[in-house]
């Protein structure tokens, strides 16, 4: 094979890799385009979603009637969470526990500790 038949196939190949160029190049510029229009719509969605939810909404409600959660959420007071209660076991080691204490029937109203099987008191 000649030096010109191996650059004409090899020009060939080139303008089918080049002619599937064409349409990705395209696509791309619309893609972009959209992106460009999803991102200045973040900003309105996460102000309206918030608004739903200062009006009553919780976000379980939202998302079972089809409204996604805002991937940004404006700027501000951050959104509020459960806070769970963490048992603390700071208690003096000889201390009795609130189980093991009873309230005396006395007026002192001192504590006086309960044997774990005295039901009497």
């Amino acid at each position: 094979m000649s030096a010109h038949e191996i650059l004409q196939r090899m020009e060939k190949l080139q303008a089918l890799r080049a002619a599937a160029i064409t349409p990705l190049a395209k696509i791309q510029d619309e893609r972009a385009e959209l992106l460009q229009r999803l991102a200045a719509l973040d900003e309105p969605y996460g102000k309206a979603y918030v608004d739903a939810e200062v009006a009553g909404w919780s976000s379980d409600e939202l998302a079972e009637i089809g409204i996604e959660e805002p991937l940004k959420r404006p700027k501000g007071r951050p959104r509020s969470r459960k806070v769970v209660a963490k048992k603390t076991t700071d208690a003096a080691p000889d201390a009795p526990s609130p189980a093991t204490a009873v309230p005396a029937q006395s007026a002192t109203g001192s504590a006086v500790p309960m044997a774990a099987g005295d039901q009497s008191g």
